[in-house]
């Protein structure tokens, strides 16, 4: 196998890595270097991430005069319509979740068909610490007993213990909270019980949609807020962007451009690294967006990273059939209204099959890859301690664990790699606009204190009193609007050319023939589903964590 001359890239720390590792030192690339990287790794990024698509006060102050936008600078909200009419048909669309924010259907989506996707399990028995009992959910059940309706595999839990004791804003609340859904006869998910903490009590209570309409409502923002911190820590920001930047960084230093797993790996890093610097800094920097915008904060956003690195697996949550299997959901006929599932494991699998083909022309025997020397530097790389500028990405559940024995291990890992960068960022980042934008819907932010009483008769000011203001609101929807814009390519179509020798182009065409079918099917489903679910459709999908 060919190998380059070129000389390998100089050892770089990852960017953003005091946030997942906490041995590692606290400093980011200098800016002095950044022109040099992006020039010398990631051609064409100073001039697509430029440092004024991040300037949250210069980009306010445009898209607002270009949308004409109507809001007060200051103060509360008056009432639910004076939020809902500050949307605008230019630029600050009204988002799909203003109309259905209190619809126990859509919140059910929320669960399988929106941005946190991948927290919901099958129930195969009640937990000790959510004591729902039959005469509590009879109403809601049609005719079945919690029992009867678990063996009909129509019970589903959504647990976000991994929140407990996370550091929060002062004067802030994050709830814990556990979730009990179930799918009725039409097929549809609904929400049948919610306790906001993990230990149940007098104060703790469990609430239904028996309860008052409005107090009902309220609970399900904060079980939203909740969902919102684990979706932006992990689901977003921990596990696609801070993740596949020290994956990114270990393949530069370790494979040289000519590699052929170099070449695959490439158009899935675009643009990563200049994004992960000129945004996120903004975005997680102190009091930058998430500690005006979420409850739990800088400190608790970085908490809950290094809670969740130091949890997943690349063989288990990081491989899509082993996370659905996991979590009771691997068969398509429980929960047929998961159209995140439905429509990633077509595309997972699709990956696969691109990943094994190309993989073969290279190494048509394990014995080529175990006497690659790059490669295994690579791999050994990935799983290696955390420490600082000199240590690993330090992921767990590599297959192979660092020395790669097998063609397959090396197609999992890689299948892994692509598949984070696109499937999984697109579905947990392009959605974000529809659902954090109107803040009763998805909530990132919540004021007071959450309900102790499930017989409380909640009122629409109790509603907009635990809203963020105004300037804060506008601060939400510019963000969200600015991370939901796609700007590059679609999947399989690349910015960047690497491939270059004929078998492996028909290998690539091959993908993209598989990805139009796959844009078919996805259409055809969307026909018939209310809302549709487009997030997955290998049209919107970018090749990379561009944004």
């Amino acid at each position: 196998m060919a190998r380059s001359t070129l000389p390998k890239p100089r050892n770089l720390n990852i960017c953003s890595c005091h946030l997942i590792y906490p041995s590692a030192p606290p400093t980011c690339l200098p800016q002095s270097l950044l022109p040099e990287l992006l020039h010398g790794v990631l051609p064409r990024v100073a001039a697509r991430v430029s440092p004024d698509q991040w300037d949250i006060v210069k980009t306010k102050v445009k898209l607002i005069a270009l949308s004409k936008i109507v809001m007060i600078a200051k103060g509360e909200w008056d009432t639910l319509a004076s939020l809902t009419n500050v949307y605008t048909e230019k630029i600050f669309n009204k988002p799909k979740g203003a109309d259905r924010w209190n619809n126990d259907v859509y919140f059910g989506l929320q669960r399988v068909a929106s941005l946190n996707h991948s927290l919901i399990q099958l129930c195969t028995a009640i937990p000790d610490k959510l004591p729902v009992t039959d005469a509590m959910l009879s109403p809601l059940l049609e005719g079945l007993t919690i029992q009867k309706a678990i063996e009909e595999k129509r019970l589903f839990l959504c647990d976000l213990k991994i929140l407990e004791g996370l550091p929060v804003r002062e004067n802030f609340v994050l709830c814990v909270p556990v979730g009990l859904f179930f799918l009725d006869k039409t097929k549809q998910l609904k929400p049948i019980a919610i306790q906001l903490f993990q230990k149940p009590g007098p104060e703790n209570p469990i609430f239904t949609p028996l309860c008052k309409t409005l107090t009902w409502a309220l609970v399900k923002m904060w079980y939203n807020n909740a969902d919102a911190a684990y979706h932006q820590a992990l689901t977003h920001l921990g596990l696609t962007h801070l993740l596949m930047e020290g994956v990114t960084v270990a393949t530069h230093r370790n494979l040289s451009q000519s590699h052929p797993i170099f070449k695959l790996l490439a158009p899935h890093f675009l643009y990563l690294i200049a994004i992960n610097t000129r945004g996120l800094e903004l975005l997680i920097s102190d009091g930058g967006w998430v500690d005006k915008t979420m409850n739990f904060g800088n400190k608790g956003l970085f908490a809950l990273i290094s809670r969740g690195f130091h949890t997943w697996r690349m063989d288990q949550e990081g491989t899509l059939p082993n996370d659905l299997k996991n979590r009771g959901l691997d068969d398509m006929n429980v929960l047929p209204c998961y159209h995140f599932r439905n429509d990633a494991i077509l595309l997972y699998e699709a990956i696969s099959k691109y990943v094994k083909a190309y993989v073969s022309l290279y190494y048509p025997n394990d014995e080529l890859l175990q006497k690659d020397s790059e490669i295994q530097g690579w791999a050994a790389e990935l799983v290696k301690e955390r420490n600082g500028s000199e240590g690993g990405v330090g992921i767990l559940g590599v297959p192979g664990n660092g020395k790669l024995e097998t063609r397959q291990q090396l197609e999992l890992i890689v299948t892994c790699i692509v598949y984070t960068c696109s499937i999984s960022h697109a579905s947990t980042n392009f959605p974000q606009y529809e659902e954090y934008a109107f803040p009763p819907n998805y909530p990132g932010l919540m004021r007071g204190r959450p309900p102790t009483d499930a017989t409380a008769d909640v009122q629409e000011r109790d509603i907009l009193e635990s809203l963020p203001d105004r300037p804060t609101t506008l601060d939400i929807m510019i963000v969200t609007k600015i991370l939901s814009a796609k700007g590059t390519k679609s999947i399989g179509d690349f910015e960047v050319q690497y491939i270059f020798d004929p078998q492996a182009r028909e290998v690539v065409d091959e993908f993209r023939k598989d990805l139009l079918k796959i844009s078919k099917k996805i259409k055809e489903r969307n026909l018939y589903r209310n809302p549709p679910y487009e997030y997955l459709d290998p049209e919107i999908i970018p090749n990379s964590i561009s944004i």
